[in-house]
């Protein structure tokens, strides 16, 4: 199995095809192995990395580590160990504080940023902190399932379903959760060390890609999010929950690779 030495851990990840790298990171109900279906598909026109962040999957913490305040390193390291110099990065949720960290540490080295339900986690003001608190309480107590995915999907595909929940279940965040903490207890501080002024350094390509049914990253969060920075765009998607990249992978494929060629990244078809 292939693992990094950075940071004090070892770091777990998947580099697959070849071309423009283009870097996945996974939310807090994944891990290297959520993204199956991604990684065949991109990896026809691309570099392919997928990881686990430390504390997920089979990338173990150590103990008196920064958590996740050293995921930006992190991703940093991992791509100086690959001898990556710019990578497009695609982001789920929570690794929108991982991938939007480092565009705003280090722009020059994100070609575009893929936002998949997830604002990254900034310091927000105004409305967007207002509407970003009303959704934290509404669904901190809520079970896993109905966060991360649509009622009409776990209607329709129970067994899809339940194979997110055991994919998630590796991960120390799941069984915390099984344990009766709420996400705001296991997950600390909602937002990352970034404020609404430094989404000024984010100037290359950003998709933000959200669903209609989100209820941990509504539409409207989304839409007001994506204003604040001064080259992105919303698309979103209907009768989606949070997981759009599992619930709807042809359709997540088809919308990320279709802004990466837009944005004259690989030329695949």
């Amino acid at each position: 199995m292939p693992f990094a030495k950075i940071n004090g851990i070892d770091l777990f990840y998947e580099s697959t095809g070849t071309g423009p790298a283009v870097v996945l990171a996974h939310g807090v109900g994944g891990n290297h192995a959520i993204w199956w279906r991604q990684v065949k598909y991109f990896s026809q026109w691309y570099r392919v990395i997928n990881f686990d962040h430390r504390g997920f999957g089979i990338s173990h913490d150590i103990e008196g580590s920064p958590g996740r305040a050293a995921f930006v390193d992190d991703l940093e390291a991992l791509l100086d160990h690959l001898e990556i110099e710019k990578a497009s990065l695609v982001a789920q949720s929570m690794g929108g504080r991982t991938c939007l960290g480092f565009a705003v540490k280090r722009p020059e080295r994100v070609q575009a940023l893929v936002m998949a339900a997830t604002t990254g986690f900034f310091e927000s003001t105004g409305a967007l902190a207002e509407r970003q608190e009303e959704v934290r309480k509404a669904t901190d107590a809520m079970a896993q399932a109905e966060r991360v995915l649509s009622p009409s999907f776990r209607q329709r595909d129970p067994v899809s379903t339940e194979l997110y929940l055991k994919i998630s279940g590796f991960n120390p965040s799941t069984q915390a959760r099984l344990r009766g903490l709420t996400m705001s207890q296991i997950s600390g501080p909602s937002v990352a060390d970034i404020t609404e002024d430094d989404l000024a350094r984010v100037t290359m390509p950003v998709r933000f890609i959200g669903g209609e049914d989100d209820v941990l990253q509504p539409p409207d969060v989304l839409e007001m999010t994506c204003g604040l920075f001064p080259n992105a765009s919303l698309i979103e998607v209907p009768q989606c929950g949070h997981s759009m990249y599992f619930e709807m992978p042809d359709v997540f494929n088809f919308l990320v690779h279709r802004f990466l060629k837009d944005c004259g990244i690989g030329n695949g078809e």
